[in-house]
């Protein structure tokens, strides 16, 4: 691997290198449009004490605008200071019309939740309808209040909240480039390997060969399809494919945490059974989620899983249990891995260079949620319920930038050297043939049993300087 042959200055280099391109994804991001665009829909009460049913006509609408949210905040008389909490059921029909103006059904039958009104200085927003993709060019909205007869209600002002048709083509754009550059990433580090046999890679090359082509499928090659086909499909698929790569990412630190240490075979049920059990739980619990709101908001435009579904707590505690499973996990990996090869200078490098630029990630990531959501990250607030989607180009390419360049860095530091041999060239010299060797066979001993391990670092530290005085 590239790895072995890098000075400090070499990795001081590369981590400058991944700042400045994550730097200037920011940068861009922040120049760039915001993402959601509101629209003010006022109505008046005209002092009536009783609230008849209101209906809202959005503006004009295409495929670029994606989704549709319809809010509505009440507005309480500023003379009456007190603190309100009560429950009302509200009444949602929503008509959809055509470009030639004829207005057809797209629910059949009025749709009706129970909604809690929680007014203190400012009564919070209440979600009316969303629709998850848009089939009409415009939409009708009938809003009915029912047991809401409160005489300090001053005002409900209703919002229309879409995504910016320039942003949509924004986001088409910078996925196309994110995923022309992981193909030819993609590309050179299996060209580079094409040398070696499967059974010489490091358990690092082997777990690249798999994320590379799953951030493929994180940029989504299919996301245009959104703007062309007035489908759910597209935005399930997008939803999907970056659970896939997200999840396959955490196995990956589990697996190298473990295997760089792991003496001798890794076998399926002592080894990767209880990472795959982990980390499925993790995923089984995204996807089932994901499906299942967007399932019943096909039906009912007035779901919320985290305001009607009281199970949604109880999945919420299971994904938290899991996730609080999984890093103490992986912290004992890590902390077992370096107290067992801190004397092992070559595997200790590959521990020290993957946890280092994995804890970077990490904390950029945090910090990102943080100016994203603040302290209220984990509460069931109308943030949250946006929280798999951008406010602005900022976060969009903060997200994919952080994540892409972190595998090209990889990809990079993994690759072998121009100067790696390979089997073919050294067959003959069975001294030399352990530079070729996977790291895991060179350190433990597996195919040269007979050679101390000593000597094999001996071999690996003289290439390594007739390689730097080339």
């Amino acid at each position: 691997m590239r790895l072995y042959t890098l000075s400090k200055r070499h990795f001081v280099l590369v981590f400058i290198v991944f700042f400045v391109c994550f730097g200037l994804t920011v940068f861009i991001g922040i120049k760039g449009p915001k993402a959601i665009q509101t629209s003010a829909a006022n109505f008046s009460l005209n002092n009536s004490k009783k609230l008849k049913p209101i209906q809202i006509r959005s503006n004009p609408l295409s495929t670029y605008n994606q989704q549709l949210w319809l809010t509505c905040v009440v507005e309480l008389d500023q003379s009456k200071d007190t603190s309100i909490k009560t429950s009302f059921l509200m009444t949602v029909k929503v008509n959809g019309v055509t470009q030639d103006g004829t207005t057809t059904f797209i629910h059949n039958k009025v749709h009706n939740r129970t909604r809690t009104l929680s007014c203190a200085a400012k009564c919070a927003e209440i979600i009316v309808a969303h629709l998850g993709y848009l089939n009409y060019t415009q939409y009708t909205v009938t809003v009915g209040f029912e047991d809401l007869d409160l005489p300090s209600i001053k005002e409900m002002n209703f919002t229309w909240k879409t995504y910016d048709p320039v942003f949509s083509q924004w986001e088409v754009w910078f996925r196309f480039i994110f995923l022309v550059l992981t193909f030819i990433v993609t590309c050179l580090f299996a060209h580079s390997l094409r040398k070696f046999s499967m059974r010489d890679w490091g358990i690092e090359q082997k777990w690249m060969s798999i994320l590379l082509p799953l951030l493929l499928l994180y940029n989504d090659p299919l996301f245009p399809l959104s703007f062309l086909v007035n489908s759910w499909l597209p935005g399930m698929l997008d939803d999907l494919f970056q659970s896939v790569f997200l999840c396959a990412l955490l196995l990956f630190w589990l697996c190298v945490s473990h295997g760089i240490r792991v003496q001798g075979e890794r076998r399926c049920l002592t080894f990767y059974l209880p990472k795959f059990f982990i980390v499925g739980l993790l995923w089984l619990a995204s996807v089932t989620l994901g499906i299942w709101q967007t399932v019943n908001e096909l039906h009912d435009p007035m779901y919320q899983y985290r305001v009607d579904t009281g199970n949604f707590q109880g999945m919420k505690i299971f994904f938290m249990v899991v996730a609080v499973v999984y890093i103490l996990y992986l912290l004992f990996l890590i902390v077992r891995a370096c107290s067992e090869l801190r004397h092992m200078p070559y595997v200790d490098l590959r521990l020290k260079f993957l946890t280092a630029l994995t804890f970077v990630v990490l904390v950029i990531s945090i910090v990102i949620l943080y100016l994203r959501f603040g302290a209220q990250v984990l509460q069931d607030n109308f943030v949250a319920e946006l929280s798999t989607h951008y406010q602005n180009s900022a976060e969009f390419l903060s997200f994919y930038g952080l994540l892409n360049f972190y595998l090209y860095t990889m990809a990079f530091v993994y690759s072998p050297s121009k100067n790696a041999l390979y089997e073919s060239q050294l067959k003959d010299n069975p001294a030399f043939s352990m530079l070729n060797d996977s790291d895991d066979d060179v350190i433990y001993g597996s195919d040269y049993e007979e050679m101390p391990l000593q000597n094999g670092q001996a071999i690996r530290a003289q290439y390594k300087e007739g390689s730097e005085s080339d």
